[in-house]
């Protein structure tokens, strides 16, 4: 499935995300050499609807048409045939920010070979440091997560933002098995298609090319803002939910992607049950342990906040709710707490 490559195919830095199927027939790998050898590996659509990280790269590579990178680049566009289509990943697919090795996907799926592939790819090209470019579908501010609490992986992530995430949970992103050759980030762009975001995430890229070497100093505290992803929402596939429909099992509130990075105390509402009192969620703490009724409860037909939290990646998405999760919950964290 994966296509590697040492130049830049022609019409990349003229292509929608949409012409990439058709002008790379599949997920490829491109190698671009610069001053520093050892490369910055970016990740861009790891889900085809997230298009913010390739456009942030083909505004860089533009920019460096006719002088020499500061750092060879290794370039990872993952799921052109979803992005043909505008969707995070087509019905047949596995997702491809859950295949990386520590999957607990198939190990013999086509796509866990391909992340094997580029992971054993970029330890023998002595990768410097990962990124891995996302899009939100709900609201969010710009952030970045890591999946280790170590001051180099601090520092990559508070070049991007204050807002830094801790989680360990889901298994087989990125991030985490760049995590075990060098220091790795997620970092989250807002919604697709914002100027802003592109312009955010190449200023982003072209900083850590520009790097000589991470710092192992600690960041300030007054620097950033940490937060530990403790459990993981979903909606148990046998329940039906919407954010209009009176009939759903689950109605949500239809501005719940609001709540995103916002402290919420106990007892906030969060939607209405159809019939009956049983909590119709499945949350997970980072061990995969069930723990709504560690969070959440139900009053008088009502989905309310048991204790307090911060949620993060709230959507109204129905599909991605349905193919990934609701969102996450998170708790702040100093980083020398763990």
């Amino acid at each position: 499935m994966l296509n590697e490559i040492e130049t830049l195919p022609e019409g990349l830095l003229e292509a929608g995300v949409a012409d990439l199927e058709t002008l790379l027939g599949g997920p490829t790998l491109i190698h671009l050499p610069g001053r520093r050898p050892e490369p910055l590996f970016v990740t861009v659509l790891s889900h085809g609807n997230e298009d913010t990280g390739f456009y942030a790269v083909q505004a860089l590579l533009r920019d460096y048409q006719a002088r020499e990178l500061p750092r060879s680049l290794s370039l990872l566009i993952g799921n052109v045939a979803a992005a043909r289509t505008g969707l995070r990943r087509l019905d047949e697919q596995l997702d491809f920010n859950r295949v990386w090795p520590g999957t607990e996907f198939d190990v013999d799926a086509s796509e866990v070979a391909m992340m094997q592939r580029v992971v054993d790819t970029l330890r023998e090209r002595r990768v410097f440091a990962s990124v891995d470019l996302h899009n939100n579908s709900g609201i969010n501010p710009h952030y970045a997560c890591i999946n280790r609490i170590d001051n180099q992986f601090l520092n990559l992530a508070s070049l991007f933002s204050r807002t830094v995430v801790y989680f360990i949970r889901p298994l087989g992103v990125q991030s985490m098995a760049m995590s075990r050759l060098c220091p790795a980030v997620t970092i989250e762009c807002g919604k697709p298609s914002h100027k802003y975001g592109v312009d955010h995430a190449r200023d982003y890229i072209e900083a850590c090319l520009k790097l000589n070497e991470l710092s192992r100093e600690p960041v300030p505290s007054h620097d950033i803002d940490l937060y530990h992803t403790v459990a993981t929402v979903k909606i148990p596939e046998e329940v039906s939910f919407g954010f209009s429909d009176d009939n759903a099992d689950l109605r949500l509130v239809d501005s719940i992607d609001h709540l995103n990075f916002r402290e919420l105390p106990a007892g906030t509402q969060l939607g209405w049950l159809q019939r009956g009192d049983s909590l119709q969620l499945d949350v997970r703490d980072e061990n995969g342990r069930p723990v709504q009724d560690r969070y959440f409860a139900i009053h008088e037909n009502t989905l309310v906040t048991t204790r307090p939290f911060m949620p993060s990646m709230f959507t109204l998405d129905e599909r991605i709710i349905r193919q990934d999760c609701l969102g996450y919950l998170m708790e702040r964290l100093l980083p020398e707490s763990v």
